[in-house]
């Protein structure tokens, strides 16, 4: 970085304006690998106050009609999406994800979060049913929960942050966010334009900091009833803990080690582009990227073959050049991580086909000290294998060889996550037959991360409890009555 300019320096939202913070953290540009901004170290107090501004504004909020929090609503998308371009090069800079990548999925699906999530809240129904007999009928109203915590992850930081914050307050919440610490600028960007689409003060406030100080000062607070958090199972697993002495509702998007499974008859034309990017973009740092690819053994070797060779075209480097494919780890802890996960494998007797230990990577002067590393194939691993079994997070994906239909179902599932799965094949019979045996929550055939918004979207296992979308969303964010009217 410049020394002539001095780092950014964020404020948390709170009560419909920015606060200061007694302290900060350093927040850093993965491409480079110095400091971009200055992000607060928030705590008790800085949740305390925003506890207060959400109790404050949520009779005001939740007395709104759907109507006219859909307006408010509609229009913050709208002055996201006039200013996206500068949201997409924050967003790169930040996490160090491709420029590409940050304006045509991240800062658009944000866009469109909200834009769904106005519309979509419209739309629900409720129940009713009749006694006849007992001359009474039954229905059912959905009210808002109260003040809704929310927590989202570093590699999806904008697009996961309004996943949340859209139905939130479209069901008539108030909401504490806390993005992570280590890529928050986006969430701070959107805070500057909140006033102007019309959010009273205390709607929405925004705290920066750790999940230790402020993650757990909100999932521990006896007034915040509902925790909605994306991220690791370990973190997953201290939130139910922190949260139970308050029956909180919980919905938690957690890891996964999510199975390509390519059966003999697969259309390789298709299916090796679709995997290559499953399993490599955005860095590998997507909860549903492809990690364990199971290939059918009489087509195993023309698999290895071509997708070694598609994998090596992929460029490595700047984020910000239109060309890259892959940018920059998040951070220096993580790609020493990452890497330290394929020398395991090496010490394992596997084979590294192509990427970290077998190629050499070479980088622009400027992105010498950024934390790159280019994509790898690993090949002759066991199940056992910790490569095969934990989440790595990375541009790392294993190969391995299968011969049954039975057997791999049980290989695919022999793991403690359930998120997602892909499987390639042109039988029709068996597509919907694997597809129903597979232990997940998502499973896309012949393609890779086609969504419908209005369907479920969650994990089974240790990927995670409950489940995100148009009526899943919906329910969660508000609470059931039954009404008995006797007449």
């Amino acid at each position: 970085m410049d020394s002539s300019k001095a780092a950014p320096v964020l404020e948390n939202y709170i009560d419909g304006r920015f606060v200061p913070c007694a302290s900060y953290l350093d927040s850093y540009d993965p491409s480079i690998g110095e400091v971009y901004c200055k992000v607060p170290d928030s705590g008790k107090e800085e949740v305390e106050a925003a506890v207060k501004a959400a109790q404050n504004a949520f009779p005001g909020w939740s007395a709104k009609s759907p109507q006219d929090r859909s307006k408010i609503v509609s229009k913050l998308a709208d002055l996201i999406e006039e200013d996206l371009e500068s949201f997409a090069q924050a967003e790169s800079k930040d996490q160090g994800k491709t420029i590409t990548f940050a304006r045509t999925v991240d800062i658009s699906r944000a866009i469109y979060n909200f834009r769904f999530f106005s519309s979509s809240i419209l739309h629900q129904t409720t129940e009713s049913t009749q006694m006849d007999h007992m001359d009474c009928m039954h229905y059912t109203v959905r009210t808002p929960v109260g003040i809704a915590g929310l927590i989202s992850p570093w590699n999806l930081p904008l697009y996961l942050l309004t996943w949340k914050i859209a139905p939130a307050v479209m069901c008539g919440n108030t909401v504490i966010a806390k993005p992570s610490e280590m890529t928050s600028v986006t969430a701070w960007m959107m805070c500057k334009l909140l006033d102007k689409a019309g959010f009273p003060p205390g709607v929405v406030n925004v705290i920066f900091g750790h999940g230790s100080k402020a993650g757990d000062a909100l999932v521990s607070h006896p007034k915040v009833p509902l925790i909605s958090f994306t991220g690791s199972t370990l973190t997953g697993q201290r939130i139910i803990e922190r949260s139970a002495p308050f029956c909180k509702k919980l919905s938690l998007e957690l890891g996964g080690k999510n199975p390509a499974i390519i059966f003999e008859d697969a259309n390789l034309d298709e299916c090796i582009p679709a995997t290559v990017r499953s399993s490599f973009a955005n860095q590998g740092e997507i909860c549903l990227c492809t990690s364990r690819i199971f290939v059918q053994r009489t087509i195993y070797s023309e698999f290895l073959k071509r997708f070694v060779e598609a994998v090596k075209k992929w460029k490595v480097g700047s984020p910000s050049d239109p060309t890259t494919d892959v940018g920059a780890l998040i951070s220096k802890e993580h790609l020493a991580k990452v890497k330290n996960y394929i020398k395991k494998a090496q010490e394992e007797g596997a084979r590294i086909l192509c990427g970290e230990g077998k190629d050499l990577l070479f980088l622009h002067p400027r992105d010498q000290n950024g934390y790159f590393m280019l994509p790898t194939v690993i090949a002759d691993i066991e199940d056992n294998s910790c490569c095969m079994q934990d989440e790595i997070f990375g541009p790392v994906t294993c190969i391995t060889v299968f011969d049954t239909e039975e057997e791999v179902i049980t290989r695919a599932n022999g793991v403690k996550y359930g998120l997602a799965a892909t499987v390639w094949s042109s039988n029709v019979r068996r597509v919907h037959r694997v597809a129903k045996r597979l232990q997940c929550g998502l499973v896309w055939t012949n393609c890779w991360l086609i969504r419908d918004l209005n369907l479920p979207f969650g994990g089974t296992k240790a990927s995670g409890i409950g489940r995100e979308g148009a009526k899943d969303s919906y329910e969660f964010f508000t609470e059931s009555k039954t009404i008995t009217i006797k007449h």
